[in-house]
């Protein structure tokens, strides 16, 4: 897939806010400061589409993208720590799960992390949770060119590993670097193939 038009359409707090008409959505989260903004103007190749910034926490709602007039792509508020007041944070997940929850177009969920860290107890509980919910994800490693190839090849096995205690088949995991565009093609590849089979689904 080559996504030659990514417009912004709305922002909303609530699953019952999306914009219409309603299409099929590919939503990104991860921890706060992940690299998820770069990731998307990566994808989109507009580098102004979503907003970046150093301080944790920039994504505040629900902000839809309509994506070559057929698919939405979903910038979900990070999850974890943020530059804001517990209640906050509080509201946000609470945000987040009302639109996991309650978006019967969510096609995908694309989890992202830091590949230069461990997988830390937060990103684990939420994989967890998607899985109790039954909820598709798969697993972006961001910022992969910060580290060498023997590094990046370690860490992936180490990921494969620590989500193969609760996962068999794994989800799919993407190595990407929005810098050197690492991974777009592969991760946009992935929503053509999903998309393709959802319309091929029996009514």
């Amino acid at each position: 897939m080559k996504i030659t038009k990514a417009v912004y359409v709305a922002s909303c707090v609530s699953a019952s806010g999306r914009p219409t008409p309603a299409k099929r959505e590919f939503a990104f989260i991860g921890r706060s400061n992940v690299g998820k903004s770069s990731l998307i103007n990566c994808l989109t190749g507009n580098s102004s589409l979503a907003h970046t910034s150093s301080k944790p926490g920039k994504t505040q709602c629900i902000n839809h993208f309509m994506i070559n007039d057929s698919w939405y792509l979903v910038d979900l508020p990070g999850y974890g720590y943020a530059q804001v007041s517990k209640a906050h944070r509080d509201h946000l997940a609470a945000m987040i799960d009302d639109y996991i929850d309650n978006s019967s177009d969510l096609a995908l969920l694309f989890v992202l992390i830091d590949c230069r860290h461990d997988m830390l107890k937060n990103d684990m509980e939420f994989l967890l949770s998607l899985g109790r919910r039954g909820v598709p994800f798969a697993i972006v490693l961001t910022k992969c060119d910060k580290l060498g190839s023997g590094a990046l090849a370690t860490r992936i096995d180490k990921t494969k590993t620590e989500i193969g205690r609760y996962w068999d088949p794994l989800p799919e995991i993407f190595a990407t670097s929005s810098e050197k565009g690492t991974g777009k093609d592969a991760i946009l590849d992935y929503i053509s193939q999903i998309l393709k089979d959802l319309d091929n689904q029996p009514s």
